[in-house]
């Protein structure tokens, strides 16, 4: 099993959704969040002051996926991506087990 934590701007957070949708992710849990990365935020004028805007903010979604984690993440990075800076990262983590509290059900019948 495999955790995908995808980074993202908060305009493309229902884009996002229809492509976990798609690939039947059994859930996903967001998250917002301010930060930068590359680009280091931006400066603005305003009324004759510049200042700078350097924690932008993001959506950050995650879920967990067996067999459709690639299939995600090749379905973000083709359909999310604008090939600006800021579009996003994706972590992938694995996942030793996975226990649900309610039943006690390990691994995959967990999810």
């Amino acid at each position: 099993m495999k955790k995908l934590e995808i980074i993202i701007k908060p305009e493309k957070l229902e884009s996002l959704k229809n492509i976990l949708d798609d690939c039947e992710a059994s859930g996903l849990m967001i998250t917002n969040i301010m930060g930068y990365g590359n680009q280091k935020g931006y400066t603005r004028m305003y009324r004759g002051t510049t200042y700078n805007v350097n924690l932008l903010p993001k959506v950050k979604v995650e879920t967990v996926a067996d067999d459709a984690a690639e299939k995600i993440v090749d379905r973000v990075v083709k359909e999310i991506s604008t090939g600006n800076y800021g579009d996003g990262k994706i972590f992938i983590y694995n996942i030793e087990d996975v226990v649900r509290i309610r039943t006690g059900e390990r691994g995959a019948d967990a999810i």
